[in-house]
């Protein structure tokens, strides 16, 4: 009885602090965007973060210093200062990650880029689709599924793509509520799921 008591706690420490890190995520993802849109640079906004986003899934380092609980702000902000003009980010996003660190807030970084990419694709008509397979999705198979999806949803979709080798084949998608799952590990929990019920 104690054990299923504290795997419930683990399950809720677990989940807290994302939803918290996603609200905090969304109200500087708000200002950034807002900035950005008064000063017509949307444009700009979106090259920024898909290089941000690029940057954090190829740089180890990158996401070990923005969850790191030893640096200090300071530290944590010159990083991240010395990070965006490297990449030439737009100022309204580049004083945001900067403030987000004197915040000691660097860690939303990915839900703040979640958060902008969903504000940027509704004010261009467009739905966000997350797309999780089995291997790398070749462009030709992006394109056909966001034709697929666009007829479906009836409007254009982005494609956001993700590898998990766990899948072992087909695809997961996510269009905000709606979850289509094709994936062979479904498949098998289905089954698996159905030979309990017989037996």
């Amino acid at each position: 009885m104690a054990g299923n008591r504290g795997r419930t706690v683990e399950r809720v420490d677990v989940s807290e602090p994302a939803s918290i890190s996603s609200g905090v995520a969304a109200r500087y993802a708000t200002a950034i965007f807002e900035l950005c849109k008064e000063k017509s640079r949307l444009d700009k906004l979106e090259t920024g973060i898909e290089e941000l986003a690029a940057a954090l899934s190829e740089s180890a380092d990158l996401r070990a210093m923005i969850h790191s609980p030893v640096l200090s702000r300071r530290d944590q902000g010159r990083a991240i200062s010395a990070l965006a003009e490297q990449m030439g980010l737009v100022e309204q996003l580049a004083r945001g990650v900067a403030v987000m660190a004197q915040n000691r807030r660097l860690y939303v970084v990915p839900h703040l880029i979640t958060h902008l990419r969903a504000l940027i694709a509704e004010e261009k008509g467009e739905v966000t689709a997350d797309v999780t397979s089995a291997k790398a999705l070749t462009k030709a198979q992006s394109e056909k599924l966001a034709k697929t999806l666009a007829g479906r949803f009836g409007e254009t979709v982005k494609i956001n793509a993700t590898v998990d080798d766990s899948l072992i084949g087909g695809l997961v998608v996510k269009v905000g509520s709606k979850m289509i799952d094709t994936s062979i590990r479904a498949q098998l929990n289905s089954l698996q799921n159905a030979m309990k019920e017989v037996g």
